[in-house]
């Protein structure tokens, strides 16, 4: 039977005025693994509310099983407003004191045992509240499981120590680039121009960080420049990836897309190489819908067919 992953984080719905549509990067990234048919145990809390009725159907859509859903009554559902500007940029509130920062400690655990996961993903914002950051630190202290910390940085929602924390937790990171920098600022001597990510400098304070943090792997994605991985056993791997998509639409949850399928090769056993450029190429086409996740959900099973009649290197 395939290991199971569990996700711990935020279930949000992002609110345009005109429309509502769910996300919340750990939501996306496990809606992503269970379109790839993986068990998946996505702990978060929603509202009784009309937000957490769509985050209910995205569950059922994806046939995610409900044991880690938490409901607070009375409580509201993750959101965040949207404003879009005339010139197509946009502006994002998130609102503080919703639903999944007050995720409870005791039923999460039993969630997360049940399932017993061979990878623990978790990040950063739902831990801006100390009863979610207590609850993700019991699941922790408990799982057994790899931990696959996304960085995801939101800007006044996060400070230092929860990174730091984070970082001493984590087995396995991943951050983009402006969150490299930052790590760079923090906890670097010298803080190395990214725009060559495989000049010695980078891999060279990367790595100290990575010592620091007893850290088994980084992993950087660089948007249409594709992705770079390091471990602590000395490999250097980049992928430049196929570029942005053909008809791209946006490039909302496209980190959510690679880190779906970095996973899912680390679980089937797949090769580095392999894993990274299909991570890249499964991020560039996700730019080529709206939103986070497809409509479709046949593309996943295409997706795997796809990868199925690859041939095999030796």
């Amino acid at each position: 039977m395939e290991q199971s992953v569990a996700v711990f984080g935020e279930a949000l719905v992002d609110d345009f005025s005109s429309q509502r549509v769910v996300g919340g990067a750990p939501f996306n990234l496990a809606r992503h693994l269970a379109g790839f048919g993986l068990p998946v145990t996505m702990v978060t809390r929603i509202g009784d509310d009309d937000n957490g009725a769509l985050i209910r159907n995205e569950f059922t859509r994806f046939r995610l099983a409900d044991a880690g859903l938490q409901t607070g009554a009375g409580e509201p559902t993750g959101s965040v407003h949207v404003e879009v500007g005339s010139d197509g940029s946009h502006r994002f509130t998130i609102v503080p004191d919703q639903a999944y920062d007050r995720i409870d400690g005791v039923a999460a655990l039993a969630a997360v045992q049940a399932a017993q996961p061979g990878i623990f993903c978790f990040g950063t914002l739902a831990q801006r509240d100390p009863v979610s950051r207590a609850a993700l630190h019991g699941l922790l202290e408990q799982t057994e499981a790899v931990r696959f910390l996304d960085l995801n940085l939101r800007a006044g929602h996060v400070d230092e120590a929860i990174v730091f924390d984070s970082l001493q937790q984590a087995d396995i990171v991943k951050v983009n680039e402006e969150e490299l920098q930052q790590l760079f600022k923090w906890y670097c001597h010298t803080c190395p121009d990214t725009v060559n990510m495989e000049c010695i400098s980078v891999d060279t304070e990367c790595r100290a960080m990575m010592h620091n943090f007893s850290l088994s792997a980084l992993v950087v994605t660089m948007g249409a420049r594709g992705a770079l991985y390091l471990s602590a056993d000395g490999a250097h791997l980049a992928d430049h990836g196929t570029g942005s998509s053909e008809c791209f639409v946006d490039s909302v949850g496209a980190g959510d897309a690679f880190n779906a399928v970095f996973l899912l090769g680390r679980l089937r056993g797949w090769t580095m190489e392999r894993t990274l450029a299909r991570a890249n190429a499964f991020a560039a086409a996700s730019c080529g819908y709206a939103g986070a996740v497809p409509q479709d959900l046949s593309c996943y099973a295409r997706w795997l067919d796809q990868w199925s009649r690859e041939p095999v290197v030796a």
